[in-house]
């Protein structure tokens, strides 16, 4: 219980713990920062770090003048591409053996029913959609995918997310409305990504009916 709500007070909080850390490391920040997202993106076992919120609060300091933007964005995408590669690779090598003994198989037969619909365009997709941007490449590895057609899309959805939630909090984050209800702003970001998977959700129980 004292997780949930540490964890629900970093959220909340988002902007005073992020700055909180830019006091304590200084440059390593960045390196910090490299790592979550990439973990994010590229560890099939953590689905549930931060992502569209943190960036957005990325842009926001940014913005302030506590972090520059053209590193956030520069390092943030490599650490998403890099992410994407590595899960990918899990998947093709390792993903069949440790399949049903680690891993939440509803969450990959999401990714894949998800995969399955849209093609190649998932990964690019999935970047926008929490948990099934965690899962697709690694589906993506599974099911053996070109790495060549892979990587174009893994680079044009690592690029583009990272780029549209930090420079939406870059550009907006400073706003009066938003500084003063920054709180709100962070869970309507968490609950619009959110959102296709609830409809989905409801769509797949509609059928079931």
């Amino acid at each position: 219980m004292d997780l949930i709500v540490y964890l629900i007070d970093i959220v909340i909080h988002l902007d005073k713990h992020l700055s909180i850390l830019i006091q304590n490391f200084g440059s390593w920040t960045y390196v910090i920062l490299f790592i979550v997202i990439f973990c994010e993106t590229g560890l099939v076992v953590t689905p549930i770090l931060p992502g569209d919120s943190l960036l957005f609060a990325l842009g926001y300091l940014a913005a302030v003048g506590a972090l520059q933007i053209e590193i956030l964005v520069i390092s943030l995408a490599v650490a998403a591409v890099a992410g994407d590669t590595t899960n990918y690779t899990i998947g093709r090598f390792v993903g069949p053996k440790i399949f049903g003994r680690f891993l939440n198989k509803e969450y990959l037969n999401k990714a894949h029913r998800f995969y399955e619909k849209h093609g190649g365009k998932t990964i690019t997709l999935a970047k926008y959609i929490p948990i099934i941007r965690t899962y697709a490449p690694f589906v993506a590895g599974i099911g053996n995918m070109a790495y060549k057609r892979y990587i174009c899309f893994s680079v044009i959805g690592g690029t583009t997310w990272v780029t549209l939630l930090t420079m939406s909090g870059y550009f907006f984050g400073d706003l009066p409305f938003v500084k003063n209800n920054f709180s709100v702003v962070i869970f309507t970001i968490i609950f619009i990504s959110v959102l296709p998977g609830i409809i989905a959700y409801i769509r797949e129980r509609r059928k079931t009916a």
